[in-house]
């Protein structure tokens, strides 16, 4: 550390004391010691090796990786409720460096995406402009708040040295598979090889020499972990681009724009999360997360048991997946989604003879009726379709399957409850056991047969029943064939039976099926990464050699993806990227032998997952142009180690909104990299911690519409803007909503030291709190007490004394520290913040100068919440280094524990006497003291005693006789 010192060169406050702590010296105090930081690299994280090799002594010591969720770099630039989860790790990491951890805590920015897209197309601007100069307000923004972030590992998803690297995983993960029997991710090369050697069958059969290139791909691209196929997709014309579910409203509209959403198949590029499910949910029990987050991931995967039955159907079989195969017998129906791959291979030309009036929908033919039905499913959300509406829509396709079990032919309807991404997207219906299957049944005159005999009275014959039976714990019956009988069988005996009898007969098997679906990895926009993949003349895709990367974005005049009519649902997307010819169709040497060709470059671009699913290694070694990371690098940060068998980030802090989302495609991505050798972690984040959100009160005038929160005025408990009386409701902070708080102007009212405490101190970090911009001024008032105890306001000398402590100070100082250093620990800072408080206030009332044994030990414990005026009062108290690397001060034992407590005696439940007594008396002789006590004595008044209830050190309650 340099010897400068920075507090010596203090400017004087203006105010009526020239030394007053005040938010023009907080200011001045601030920005000194934020440049000094920066030219001294204060917060430099040091590796074991590479081009941020440094101290061997921190290396040496015990590591901490710290890490928050990638901010996204907006225009509006921060509200005072964007800086709570990085003042917090800025909190953990600062106290983890005090107690001797090489801690690594930097920020990078997430800087693809819709939002500076659609500022391009709104203004012309070039969404790199846009987005460079929002990462330069925000760094701005957040360097003032104090935040001691390691700059040299910092980065943005948008550098092309780093997607690179984003496209470089897709590629190994285009160029792998998942082996079932290795449970583990392996190079696809292998698998071509087995296909090669015969040792793997072909499906269909046939010779791996025997097959054109463009099978070949095919057959691959029925393993490989990404891959395109003809996907069902949010489509949306009239924004002319495929939309997540998410960005999908319950109604089925688009969230941005309010424009119809259709379901329609495109070929898109998708990730095999799948293969990966169970690995997935079996290594969440060995995450230190949340059980809230967890859970959600659980039923997000959603594991469920059953078995998988065939129904023949012309030659071929259509598959379905049940929890309940004990109920086979009462399959009278089955239902595809409309969407379903078989749906046009099965439709027939005309109806079968006995087709029902009700089946057909009033068209002439099954295709007519499919086709139609088809296009009004398309334009339902998936929430919709899933809706318990009673009237059941659907359609016959005019042909019949056949149960397997009954031997009786079941006719195939498409209905839009039934949807392709769950299970294999056809069931069979039982109408006596499911709800949906009944009312469909009831509605479409189709057969119940009960198999499940009902014990609630209602009888077996379902003429009569209102509403299907579903029961877990009944016997089952009639289900019967000549070679299998289930009556009489509890459900768990049917379904280990009936699954056998599947396996036996070839018929089905017992399998697990997972919710999860594949990762739809495509977008029709142009502010993403480019995929690194083009198309030969036969439509196979090749992927781009590692020498062509980063594959970087080209310029387009126009932003926006091509709009249509929004109720055209049969038009197709025409993304950004097709229309820059020159880069869309190249001649390269793909280095395979046949020299250069003519290509197509793949005009999507991914989504903005992609830069998040693995950025935590990017801080490991920012600046490795050879590998993703260097191992030695990754096993020192990440590594397992004894308590996290998969390794991961030390503590990771975000909101959790995105508990589903980017917390699974990042362990995706981490289980994929570790599995091919490229990492030791199996999981990226070890730790999660969710904090709460800084609300703030809306309000709105008589139309709804939200006025300025600043401008309202509150009279007699209503509240007022521009003379109109206004609602108010308790909500999110933005500037939409009219009731931002900037930390700039918090920080220039009272400077940002006292925002990082009021933050930390206005309740438990993981839970939501109002901002309460006139409560601010209490821990202002906290850090100008703090500076009296040490600075004279008058003359600004310093006026602690070399003094031992008095016995009660001496206490409440390591009380104190042995408080706050649990309350850091464990992430409870406002309690740490109450405690450093009690002991301030402590030596404001004993009053005269404040030893320095006492002086000391609190700037240190108030470092981590206020490290600019700890490091300016550490400065004036004589130091020459840093508090960032002090040791953090340690309680002795023998000043936490009181000499005495006060023991409180009651006779029927009023106090009578008060007892100073040893923290460690035993129950029996606090019982004796307070009997023996002459107060009691005189309220029992010759009174015998019936009962002593002992509390010990601090209560003991006497009932008389």
């Amino acid at each position: 550390m340099s010897e400068t010192n920075p507090a010596a060169t203090a400017p004087v406050a203006a105010d009526t004391a020239p030394h007053r702590y005040t938010a023009a010296l907080a200011a001045e105090i601030e920005a000194r010691w934020q440049d000094f930081w920066d030219a001294e690299g204060t917060y430099a994280a040091p590796n074991p090796k590479g081009d941020l090799a440094g101290d061997p002594e921190l290396v040496a010591r015990p590591k901490k990786f710290i890490m928050d969720m990638f901010p996204y770099p907006s225009g509006a630039g921060l509200h005072v409720g964007h800086p709570l989860g990085y003042i917090a790790t800025d909190v953990s990491a600062r106290f983890q460096r005090m107690t001797g951890h090489n801690v690594l805590h930097t920020l990078g920015f997430d800087a693809f995406g819709l939002p500076a897209e659609q500022y391009a197309v709104q203004t012309g601007t070039h969404p790199r402009v846009s987005t460079e100069s929002n990462i330069g307000n925000m760094r701005a923004q957040l360097r003032r708040l104090g935040l001691g972030h390691d700059q040299r590992r910092s980065f943005a998803t948008i550098d092309p040295e780093y997607y690179r690297w984003t496209q470089w995983i897709f590629l190994r993960m285009f160029n792998s598979w998942y082996d079932e029997e290795a449970r583990r991710a392996r190079p696809i090369d292998e698998l071509v090889a087995q296909f090669a050697s015969g040792e793997r069958a072909l499906p269909g059969g046939g010779s791996w020499d025997g097959l054109t290139g463009a099978e070949r791909a095919d057959v691959l691209g029925g393993h490989r972990l990404a891959y395109a196929s003809d996907a069902p997709v949010n489509w949306c014309p009239g924004l002319g681009t495929v939309l997540a579910n998410e960005e999908v409203t319950a109604d089925g509209r688009s969230e941005r724009g309010n424009f119809p959403v259709f379901k329609s198949k495109l070929r898109q590029w998708n990730m095999r999360i799948t293969a990966y499910a169970d690995r997935l949910l079996t290594d969440l029990d060995e995450l230190d997360w949340p059980e809230a987050i967890k859970l959600q991931q659980r039923n997000w995967i959603g594991r469920s048991e059953g078995a998988r039955v065939d129904f023949p159907l012309d030659g071929e079989r259509v598959s379905v997946f049940t929890t309940r195969p004990d109920t086979l017998f009462g399959a009278t129906y089955m239902v595809l989604a409309p969407e379903h791959p078989l749906v046009e291979k099965f439709t027939g030309d005309t109806w079968p003879e006995g087709t029902r009036e009700e089946w057909t929908g009033g068209h002439a033919t099954p295709a007519e009726a499919v086709a139609a039905y088809r296009a009004q499913a398309a334009a339902k959300s998936d929430v919709e379709r899933q809706a318990e509406a009673k009237d059941k829509t659907g359609v016959f396709i005019g042909a019949h399957a056949t149960n397997p079990a009954t031997g009786e032919p079941v006719p195939v309807f498409i209905a839009d409850y039934v949807l392709m991404g769950y299970g294999t997207g056809a069931i069979m219906a039982v109408p006596a056991g499911d709800q949906r299957d009944f009312e469909f049944a009831r509605a479409f005159g189709l057969p119940v047969r009960c198999i499940v005999e009902p014990t609630d009275g209602r009888g077996t014959d379902t003429a009569t029943w209102e509403d299907a039976y579903a029961a877990h714990d009944a016997r089952i019956i009639n289900s019967a064939n000549g070679e299998i009988s289930l009556d009489g069988l509890p459900v768990a005996e049917a379904k280990a039976r009936v699954t056998e009898w599947l396996e036996r007969t070839g018929t089905g098997e017992g399998t697990i099926n997972f919710r999860l679906r594949d990762w739809l990895f495509s977008r029709q926009r142009y502010w993403g990464e480019p995929f690194p993949i083009v198309y030969d003349e036969d439509g196979v895709a090749h992927a781009l050699p590692e020498s062509m990367l980063p594959l970087e974005l080209p310029e387009v005049e126009d932003y926006s993806p091509r709009t249509f009519d929004p109720d055209d649902a049969d038009t197709r997307p025409e993304t950004p990227l097709s229309r820059n010819e020159e880069w869309v169709h190249v001649t390269l040497d793909l280095g395979d032998g046949r020299g250069p060709r003519r290509y197509r470059r793949e005009t999507n671009t991914m989504p903005n997952w992609a830069g998040s699913c693995w950025y935590e290694l990017r801080y490991l070694d920012p600046h490795n142009s050879e590998k993703l990371v260097d191992p030695e690098i990754e096993r020192y940060w990440m590594g397992p180690r004894d308590g996290m068998p998969h390794g991961g980030v030390d503590l990771y802090v975000g909101g959790a909104e995105h508990a589903v989302l980017h917390l699974l495609y990042a362990r995706f991505w981490s289980k994929v990299l570790f599995d091919l050798g490229f990492v030791s972690s199996a999981e990226p984040f070890h730790r999660l911690f969710n904090q709460g959100m800084i609300q703030a009160y809306v309000y709105r005038d008589g139309r709804g519409i939200a006025v300025p929160a600043a401008e309202v005025e509150e009279r007699d408990g209503a509240h007022y803007y521009q003379g109109e009386r206004v609602s108010r409701l308790l909500g999110k902070m933005g500037k939409s909503l009219k009731n931002a708080v900037t930390p700039d102007e918090i920080c220039a009212e009272y400077g940002a030291d006292t925002l990082r405490l009021y933050e930390m101190a206005m309740g438990p970090l993981d839970v939501s709190r109002p901002w309460e911009t006139r409560a601010v001024v209490g821990q202002y008032r906290l850090l100008q007490r703090l500076w009296r105890n040490v600075v004279d306001e008058e003359s600004g000398e310093v006026t602690v004394v070399d003094t031992e402590p008095a016995e009660d100070t001496l206490r409440a100082l390591h009380k104190a520290v042995d408080g706050v250093r649990g309350d850091l620990e464990g992430m409870r800072f406002n309690t740490a913040i109450a405690k450093i408080t009690e002991l301030n206030n402590h030596l404001t009332k004993t009053g005269g100068a404040v030893p320095r044994a006492v002086a000391e030990p609190l700037v240190l414990m108030i470092a981590p919440l206020a490290p600019h005026i700890a490091e300016e009062l550490w400065r004036r108290l004589g130091h020459t280094d840093s508090v960032v690397h002090r040791d953090f001060p340690v309680a002795d034992p023998a000043y936490v524990t009181d000499e005495t407590v006060t023991c409180v005696v009651q006779v029927k439940g009023k106090v009578k006497a008060r007892l100073e007594v040893d923290p460690a008396i035993s129950a029996e002789e606090l019982e004796k003291a307070a009997l023996a006590d002459e107060r009691i004595t005189a309220a029992l008044d010759g009174a015998g005693v019936r009962k002593v209830i002992v509390r010990a050190p601090k209560l003991v309650n006497i009932v008389p006789a």
